[in-house]
């Protein structure tokens, strides 16, 4: 028989998977706000982003001194091991996120600048890519959800074909008319911006993967993510 854990431990970990959810959902919010800043050229949304920032900011910290104290006891079950882990990561990823928001919203202003222009036809179709991916790995985090996890990765690859299009046209526009180059570099970097997003996103629903399942699936995806589809539904999953 396996060690009993008792009350205490376990209200700790329904903690830290409680603040890991409420800095997610907080993401999220200043996510979107950054998607819709880009697209409307919006001042507002990507103002709100920058007041956000702090918040994650002092979150992150949070996680980790948590996680850190739950480390401290060493009768840890192997599912707890492997919640501490994930934590650790994706609260790294869900920072790094936070930081990309606050860089969409620099674009946002910065184009918001230059007056009325006409964005990029992948833009749009790209931020709902992205979006999607944030939303699903999220909630793969909130509800454990296997599923979940695994359309996140297996939607990656779209991502990164927006982005080598955009990039292409953006270039050409530039190459063919001069004064689109500063424009035309905001979206560049918005591109880059989105597709960081997407890899946190990826990351976070192999980290979900791996906490949820004990699969490692950063290496190797496809032939995992396979087996991981043959395997019989856990409960709660």
């Amino acid at each position: 028989m396996g060690p009993q854990k008792s009350g205490s431990e376990t209200v700790l970990q329904n903690v830290l998977v409680n603040y890991l959810v409420s800095q997610a959902r907080t993401v999220e919010g200043s996510l979107n706000r950054a998607l819709w800043a880009v697209l409307e050229r919006n001042e507002r949304l990507a103002s709100e982003v920058f007041l956000t920032e702090p918040r994650i900011n002092e979150m992150e910290i949070v996680i980790d001194e948590h996680a850190i104290r739950m480390l401290r006891d060493n009768g840890l079950l192997d599912t707890e091991i492997r919640l501490i882990v994930a934590a650790l990561k994706i609260n790294n990823d869900l920072e790094r996120m936070g930081d990309l928001a606050v860089n969409l919203g620099q674009c946002a202003i910065a184009l918001a600048g230059m007056g009325e222009m006409q964005a990029p036809a992948d833009l749009e179709p790209m931020t709902t890519a992205v979006r999607a991916m944030v939303s699903k790995c999220l909630g793969a985090l909130i509800y454990q959800n296997v599923e979940l996890a695994t359309q996140v990765l297996e939607s990656d690859e779209i991502v990164d074909q927006y982005r080598d299009r955009l990039f292409e046209g953006l270039l050409a526009g530039m190459t063919q008319n001069p004064g689109l180059a500063a424009p035309n570099l905001q979206f560049v970097l918005a591109s880059r911006h989105l597709e960081r997003i997407a890899d946190h996103a990826t990351n976070i629903a192999e980290d979900v993967l791996f906490w949820v399942r004990g699969l490692e699936v950063r290496h190797g995806r496809a032939r995992h993510v396979e087996a991981l589809e043959k395997k019989p539904a856990e409960a709660g999953v």
